[in-house]
């Protein structure tokens, strides 16, 4: 019976979107009915909640995967990259000026 239950519930409810409190709610109506024991409720929404955790984490980085994909065709930097050569642009500043010594007003 819990494995028809399963079945159904995984087809029905989309992992991604479903949020704690929904598969508790699903869960509390099974109980309701019948369906579930209390412990087995708890034990299904535990892994409702967990499999929906596990699903969005693999949607976001499907997600994060295709968008790198698609910036770096496009030939785009990320922020981090920016930083980087920010960091980098300051440091060798700092070297110019240091081996430079005082700025004259002779070359006007």
């Amino acid at each position: 019976m819990m494995d028809l239950i399963h079945k159904i519930l995984y087809t029905g409810i989309g992992f991604a979107a479903l949020s704690e409190q929904k598969a508790k709610d699903i869960v509390e109506e099974l109980e309701q009915r019948g369906e579930v024991s209390g412990e087995e409720g708890k034990r299904l929404a535990q892994e409702l909640i967990d499999r929906a955790r596990a699903q969005k984490e693999h949607l976001q980085q499907s997600v994060r995967d295709e968008v790198n994909k698609i910036a770096n065709k496009c030939g785009w930097v990320s922020q981090q990259d920016v930083a980087e050569l920010q960091r980098r642009i300051e440091t060798l500043e700092a070297q110019l000026a240091s081996t430079a010594g005082p700025a004259s007003d002779d070359s006007l």
